[in-house]
């Protein structure tokens, strides 16, 4: 399946289960896209998280509800799928800026929000700096943290401020220089909760003995397109991130997303310059 029609069946899906106590794992394997890649290009294609977008369908029809009848909040919230009238009323307030029983005066003050139409403007795709290669199975190593999926922008340039204070300040740590750690960053689909991923700072291992506090990782060999960033980081990476899935992905007839994680590669020079180069590899196939 093509990834547009993909995000198209997966909002449909959501729409034909709002009532449901579906997962990203669910509508993942519905549509036949990984958990991993379909929240990422979900929430950069429409500003929300899988989550965020049921929530936010489901408070806008309870709102409806309530305006409509005279529905207890007791009902709505077990409707809705929340565990108490309580929990139920707190995020209703919330989205709506209004509680319950004012609602229920004036339907006036409920917040719409109906269901996503998903479109898409193919403006640079074709033109994006992108190759094909196939890499064999590297071995990795670093230290890695879980992060929740829609707080990727913001925590993984926290993640490398502390990686560069610990291991890279007075003398670096042997496994950092010899291995040289940071060359590489691993985003990997959480088996346990498909909300998060594992961010793993890494370098090619060449060590025997594991340090403390690190690990290993092996990645498959695989097809990967690769795209080239230029430009200071982590700016021109999120870009052509965001570009990845609004441009080359929709209008892309030859290749589709294979796999749970993909790889930013950082070439050496200066981070901070207008023309650093780093990359984003994502593992492919052959349609």
């Amino acid at each position: 399946m093509d990834w547009l029609s993909g995000l198209r069946k997966a909002v449909a899906y959501m729409e034909q289960h709002l009532l449901d106590q579906i997962s990203a794992q669910d509508i993942a394997e519905e549509v036949s896209i990984s958990p991993f890649y379909l929240q990422r290009g979900f929430a950069v294609m429409t500003g929300f998280s899988i989550q965020e977008y049921l929530r936010n369908r489901r408070l806008y029809l309870a709102a409806l509800d309530l305006s409509r009848s005279g529905c207890r909040i007791i009902d709505l919230a077990a409707k809705y799928g929340y565990d108490s009238p309580e929990s139920f009323t707190r995020a209703f307030s919330r989205f709506h800026g209004a509680s319950p029983s004012e609602i229920r005066q004036d339907a006036h003050l409920i917040r719409t929000f109906l269901p996503l139409q998903i479109s898409i403007e193919i403006r640079g795709g074709k033109e994006m700096d992108i190759r094909i290669e196939h890499e064999a199975c590297m071995k990795m190593i670093g230290v890695s943290r879980l992060i929740a999926m829609d707080h990727g922008y913001q925590e993984c340039p926290a993640f490398w401020d502390e990686f560069e204070a610990k291991y890279c300040t007075g003398a670096p740590l042997a496994a950092v220089r010899d291995c040289r750690i940071g060359e590489f960053a691993l985003c990997i689909q959480d088996p346990a909760d498909s909300t998060r991923f594992r961010y793993m700072i890494a370098g090619i291992d060449q060590v025997g003995e594991l340090p403390e506090g690190m690990e290993t990782l092996e990645v498959p060999a695989h097809d990967w397109a690769k795209f080239r960033c230029t430009g200071p980081l982590p700016g021109a990476l999120q870009a052509v991130n965001t570009a990845i899935f609004r441009e080359w992905l929709p209008g892309n007839p030859d290749y589709e997303m294979d796999g749970d994680l993909n790889i930013e590669h950082y070439l050496e020079g200066d981070p901070s310059a207008a023309d650093y180069v780093s990359e984003i590899w994502i593992p492919v196939r052959k349609r």
